[in-house]
């Protein structure tokens, strides 16, 4: 998502699980999950104000597909459950 790289890849949850199983069923879906680098995915998790302002990172009550998230193209996007993604229009950055 930041750097765009296809190495050492790791699953990123936007909405952290919390501890314990998850009970949330949108908590696996795919507008809460991003496949990103592992230096990104440590970067999110020490910078969590700016993950939170791009969409890496997604404050619970807010659901996932209601937060667009930056991608490394320039572009936002809005993800869904169903594995769709849109672009969102008119966001500058």
């Amino acid at each position: 998502m930041r750097c765009a790289t296809a190495l050492d890849l790791t699953t990123h949850r936007r909405a952290n699980r919390g501890m314990g199983p998850a009970r949330e069923e949108w908590i696996n879906q795919a507008h809460n999950l991003l496949l990103v680098c592992t230096i990104c995915n440590d970067w999110f998790e020490g910078q969590p104000r700016r993950a939170c302002e791009a969409g890496w990172k997604v404050r619970r009550p807010v659901l996932p597909s209601e937060v667009p998230v930056w991608h490394a193209d320039g572009r936002d996007y809005r993800l869904t459950p169903s594995v769709v993604r849109s672009t969102v229009v008119a966001v500058t950055r």
